[in-house]
C-alpha cells in the first residue's frame, strides 16, 4: 500500500509540474487541483468547474513555514489554533502574497488548509508549493461525497486521476472554514 501511495504522489507531482489539472483525494472530499503558482493551470480549474473567477478557491499547504511565504501575517497563536481543530479546517487569511491574481479574493484574502492526510501531506512536502483544492463538482452543484459521486464530465476534463482511495464509500464532507484576523481573532464562516 505504501509503495502505491508513494507512486501516486510522484505521478501527481509530475502532472502538477506539467501545469495539468488533477483529480485527487484530500483530507475532506475529492478535489480538483493544480499548481497554485501556475496561473494558466488555475484558469483551467475555473473552466472545468464553470466557476466565476471572482470566487476564490482553497489552496493546500504543507505546513506553517510554507504558509508564512504566502500570507502577510500569520498570527502568533496560529499553530495552537491549528492543533486544536478536531476535523479538517480551512483558514481564510487576509493579506495573500506571491499568488497569481486569479487565486486571491477581491478582498485580498486566501483560503488555506494544512492537511494531515498522508497522501496530501506527502504530495505537498515533495512538491514544495501550494496546490489548489476545490471540490470535484461543477459550480452550483452538490459536492460529491465519494469518488463514485463525481460526475463523469469532471473526470473527462481533468488531465490525471489519482488511483488511490477511489473505492472508499464512507461519505466525506467539506472542511470547516474559519476567517482568521491578523490579531488572531477568528470567525466561523462554515461549520
Amino acid at each position: 500500500m505504501m509503495n502505491q501511495l508513494l507512486k501516486e504522489v510522484q505521478l501527481t507531482e509530475d502532472e502538477l509540474l506539467l501545469g495539468n489539472a488533477v483529480l485527487y483525494p484530500t483530507d475532506t472530499v475529492w478535489g480538483i487541483g493544480c499548481d497554485a503558482m501556475n496561473a494558466e493551470a488555475v484558469q483551467k480549474i475555473y473552466k472545468i468547474k464553470g466557476r466565476d473567477e471572482s470566487k476564490a478557491m482553497i489552496v493546500l499547504m504543507a505546513n506553517i513555514d510554507m504558509l508564512e511565504r504566502y500570507v502577510q501575517e500569520v498570527p502568533e497563536n496560529f499553530e495552537e489554533l491549528l492543533q486544536s481543530q478536531e476535523r479538517p479546517t480551512t483558514f481564510v487569511f487576509s493579506g495573500a502574497k506571491n499568488f497569481p491574481p486569479e487565486l486571491i479574493s477581491t478582498d485580498g484574502s486566501i483560503a488555506v488548509r494544512i492537511p494531515k492526510d498522508d497522501f496530501c501531506h506527502r504530495l505537498l512536502m515533495q512538491f514544495r508549493r501550494p496546490v489548489v483544492s476545490t471540490s470535484a463538482n461543477r459550480s452550483g452543484e452538490p459536492t460529491p461525497r465519494t469518488f463514485a459521486d463525481i460526475h463523469d464530465d469532471i473526470k473527462k476534463q481533468v488531465d490525471f486521476i489519482v488511483r488511490i482511495k477511489q473505492d472508499e464509500t464512507a461519505p466525506e464532507k467539506p472542511s470547516r472554514i474559519i476567517k482568521i484576523e491578523p490579531n488572531g481573532d477568528t470567525k466561523v464562516l462554515r461549520e
